[in-house]
């Protein structure tokens, strides 16, 4: 992952220049928008590391935080916020927790922030070497739970409802996807479907998610023919050797 960062705010200002400033003596390439939905959108090539600079304005412009939050989705970004407790707080119903790597309070140290970001970088690198994990799931606590259980040894992309997952695989590739079976609007039945529908996401392996393991519901399950099931009940150790076993056994290139 590269030293280069996408500074996003309501205007390029005294606090914006300072950010700027600072993350270059830290050797960080700057690229700086406005936050208008047609600046982001005619970039041709965005960094990986987003920082989204909050104020008042910004923490309510509803159209343009669900914007980024897609693009955040679709393009597999690193999603810093800065804001104070406020800002930040009236910005999830726009932009879930799930997707926001971290939330830096102000008044901001533009060089404990470098700090951060440093970090993300060689969290990035490594994880280029891993396996990769999409988890799909409408419950944002089981998001959290399965990524913070496989964060160590894969690298987890979250999606939180189906459609953002198709939309996530358009863009990017995976080595497995763990799919709710129980989601409200679009269940995930009707996912592996369209999953296997294209040939660009035909052969990826899927696992069940599900929280029922009566009779009936598993036979449902198993029907669709998934790599396997998994319960959403069972012991984080049994998630964590369940996924290992599979990766153990199945080499499957991601290019």
């Amino acid at each position: 992952m590269d030293k280069r960062v996408l500074l996003i705010g309501e205007t390029v200002g005294f606090m914006m220049n300072a950010i700027i400033n600072g993350l270059k003596k830290e050797e960080y390439e700057v690229v700086e928008v406005t936050a208008k939905i047609g600046n982001v959108g005619k970039l041709s090539d965005i960094p990986k590391i987003v920082i989204l600079y909050l104020d008042a304005e910004l923490a309510a412009d509803s159209e343009f935080l669900v914007y980024l939050k897609d693009v955040i989705i679709e393009k597999e970004l690193s999603l810093f916020v800065v804001g104070n407790d406020q800002e930040i707080e009236e910005i999830v119903e726009f932009i879930p927790e799930e997707i926001v790597t971290r939330k830096v309070l102000r008044p901001l140290n533009v060089k404990e922030l470098a700090g951060y970001l440093d970090a993300e970088v060689e969290r990035g690198r490594a994880a280029e070497e891993l396996k990769k994990i999409l988890i799909v799931d409408d419950d944002p606590t089981m998001l959290r739970m399965i990524k913070s259980l496989l964060d160590k040894s894969y690298r987890v992309y979250m999606a939180n409802s189906g459609m953002n997952a198709i939309t996530f695989l358009a863009n990017n590739k995976v080595d497995l996807i763990l799919l709710d079976y129980e989601m409200p609007v679009i269940s995930g039945a009707k996912v592996l479907e369209m999953i296997r529908s294209e040939v660009a996401t035909a052969d990826i392996p899927v696992m069940f998610l599900t929280s029922k393991n009566d009779k009936e519901s598993v036979m449902q399950v198993l029907s669709l023919k998934p790599e396997k099931y998994l319960l959403k009940t069972m012991p984080p150790e049994e998630w964590l050797s369940n996924i290992d076993d599979f990766f153990r056994k199945v080499k499957r290139p991601t290019d």
